[in-house]
């Protein structure tokens, strides 16, 4: 957590709890479990596993006077079963008191869209009821997909929560996603979408053309498109890499190189995050919504 940050679409972090547990496939390589467990000695912390709240980090969006665009917990997940609500809701009217006062954004990302549509929406309902309008304009709402069935699963439970901006999280990309933007209305669709492949020493490759196919749905659609990075493979041929798989644009994988050049394969070479990249056909995307780029 701090004031600065190494992910592109984000500026700060801010961590008022601790911890996850894995839900699906795009957790088995956790890069938050990744960190805790490199920096965390186990005998004097809990595990990652062990979610903990942290009451004196509520306040700390309000003491960064600058603007900034804020990831809300970076290492866990807000909606996760074992926050409770009432803590919640705590750490979102921080969330809509810091939008006021300082002006900041919050970007909340969660695998656990169904409980966020559920303790937004009532949190929400409540804070009208008091007479007062949250300030959800600056209080991004997002979920994390992984290939179709994950998308399939959980957009149209963001879609369900009450925001002025939804975006999604296509990363890791470990399957194809055809977003589909013709079953949405312009009112009720996803606003922003991140897409990556995944880094680490036990990375697996995402297809180059599935960042292709939604860069270009979303461009149809006027959705800003934000490209993270190739992550540890590269489809572009390196000799010298550590590692080569072949990967087909459906999904399917196997060792070794191509023997001839079959449709939907590409050879992908294991050369590292930075080689990697994030061009994608030779062009920086880091679009935003409202326009502009970081």
């Amino acid at each position: 957590m701090g004031d600065k940050t190494g992910i592109q679409w984000t500026d700060s972090t801010w961590n008022p709890i601790s911890g996850c547990t894995k839900v699906s496939a795009g957790c088995k390589n956790c890069y938050a479990e990744r960190l805790h467990n490199r920096f965390t000695p186990l005998s004097t912390y809990p595990r990652f596993t062990d979610i903990v709240l942290h009451p004196d980090r509520l306040e700390i969006p309000l003491h960064w006077r600058k603007p900034r665009r804020i990831f809300v917990v970076s290492m866990g997940d807000l909606f996760h079963e074992a926050v409770s609500e009432e803590f919640i809701r705590r750490v979102l009217t921080v969330c809509d008191r810091a939008a006021d006062e300082r002006g900041h954004t919050f970007q909340i990302l969660t695998k656990r869209p169904d409980r966020m549509a559920t303790v937004v929406r009532e949190w929400w309902t409540a804070f009208r009821k008091e007479g007062c309008e949250p300030r959800m304009d600056q209080i991004w709402l997002g979920t994390s997909v992984e290939d179709q069935a994950t998308a399939d699963e959980r957009i149209p439970h963001l879609l369900a929560t009450p925001a002025a901006v939804r975006f999604v999280s296509y990363e890791p990309a470990l399957g194809p996603v055809d977003f589909q933007w013709d079953i949405y209305t312009d009112d009720l669709r996803p606003n922003w979408v991140i897409c990556g492949g995944e880094s680490g020493p036990h990375a697996r490759p995402s297809h180059p053309d599935w960042f292709r196919q939604v860069r270009d749905q979303c461009q149809a659609a006027g959705v800003p498109f934000f490209f993270k990075q190739f992550g540890e493979w590269s489809h572009v041929y390196d000799f010298n890499a550590r590692e080569h798989t072949q990967l087909h644009v459906d999904g399917r994988r196997k060792g070794g190189l191509l023997a001839d050049n079959s449709p939907g394969w590409e050879v992908m070479s294991r050369v590292g995050k930075r080689a990697a990249g994030r061009l994608l056909d030779g062009k920086e995307w880091s679009e935003f919504p409202g326009g502009g780029a970081r």
